[in-house]
């Protein structure tokens, strides 16, 4: 490459071109998803041109509206509109498996076209309530394991993609709630805390009410908004920010955290520049479940990871399952453990199907 060549880098702020990419074909995608129940629930329900058009037209635009032309909209009636598209995204998977139900018991003559509709829309409507308060109100995940470098128990307590911007101010008090009550000794936050440019302090501060540390590694979703200033934000609310560089927690507990990157080597390059004190127990944050071989090799004991959120609504997990090996629960390779949680929070629809919104309580005794 000659001298006058450049080469330029993507900032923090931008979507990588392959993620750009993954976006364009998932919308285009779903056109032809919606299209499709839109049509047939209105040819079942013997609704007019003019009817089926005025449904068919919004429901199959939705989410190039919601994705494109709103994003980063900040108004009450934008925001309303967004929630409305992504509660149409995530029940397209529910309303799409119940009409091949449908269209198979139709076609046999077991029942009529009208009662196949509204059998549709009735369980669509009742899983979708389900799904509402699965992500609604997160469930707590309690494992109690051992490790040989401990000299006296631990509690500890992990979230991760609680996606504040899509989330409100006070889901995120309701989670810390739930957080105080279990009492931890500190909290550790995966990646993909905030997912909106501008999201406030005020926003956040729910965080202050904590009276334990707060360790925190960046995800992707921050770094596709306004990073440095979210960073900032979480500073002055006293969390320590964790970027490729491991601290102490007391004598015998040191805890790293790892920057995101679309990078499979992201772990081993970072770990691989770290000097860790190999008498004290060690526990990785890393928001993607990457990184496993590395951390074992490095004399990780523990790390933690979320990012997949387990598909979130059936069947995406089977997607997720294409690109990442490890999606949900725990593993162990090679003396390291890893745990994935599936998210406390939720991208996208306020729904979760075949999945729970998770707070992770961990409590460690040593291995005597």
């Amino acid at each position: 490459m000659s001298s006058s060549q450049t080469v330029s880098k993507p900032t923090e702020g931008q979507r990588p071109s392959g993620m750009r990419t993954f976006v364009a074909i998932f919308l285009i995608l779903h056109v032809p998803l919606f299209i499709y129940p839109v049509l047939r629930l209105c040819n079942w329900l013997e609704a007019g041109p003019l009817v089926t058009v005025l449904i068919l037209v919004p429901v199959a635009i939705s989410q190039v509206v919601s994705r494109w032309w709103l994003r980063g909209a900040k108004s009450f009636f934008a925001k309303k509109i967004r929630q409305v598209a992504d509660f149409l995204l995530g029940v397209s998977p529910i309303v799409i498996m119940a009409l091949l139900v449908a269209e198979v018991l139709v076609f046999a003559g077991v029942v009529s076209a009208g009662y196949a509709a509204w059998s549709v829309i009735g369980a669509t409507l009742l899983v979708s309530l389900l799904g509402l308060a699965n992500a609604m109100y997160p469930v707590v995940r309690r494992f109690s394991l051992q490790a040989k470098r401990l000299k006296q128990p631990v509690r500890f307590v992990q979230i991760t993609d609680v996606h504040i911007g899509s989330r409100s101010h006070s889901f995120l008090e309701r989670v810390v709630d739930r957080i105080i009550a279990l009492d931890p000794d500190f909290l550790c936050i995966t990646g993909d805390f905030v997912d909106a440019w501008g999201v406030s302090e005020h926003d956040l501060s729910s965080l202050k009410r904590l009276e334990c540390p707060v360790y925190f590694t960046i995800g992707n979703h921050e770094r596709y908004e306004d990073l440095d200033r979210i960073l900032e934000r979480l500073d002055n609310l006293g969390v320590t920010i964790l970027r490729n560089r491991c601290t102490p927690f007391r004598d015998d507990i040191q805890v790293i955290g790892i920057d995101d990157r679309d990078d499979a080597l992201q772990v081993q390059r970072e770990l691989a520049k770290m000097s860790l004190d190999g008498d004290r127990f060690t526990l990785l944050l890393y928001h993607r479940p990457r990184g496993l071989e590395a951390a074992g090799k490095k004399g990780v004991d523990l790390m933690l990871s979320g990012h997949t959120h387990n598909g979130q609504i059936f069947p995406f997990h089977f997607a997720v399952k294409n690109v990442f090996e490890r999606i949900a629960g725990m593993y162990e390779l090679g003396g390291a453990r890893l745990y994935v949680s599936q998210g406390t929070g939720t991208w996208g629809p306020v729904m979760r199907v075949g999945t729970r919104s998770e707070i992770t309580l961990f409590e460690m005794e040593p291995n005597q």
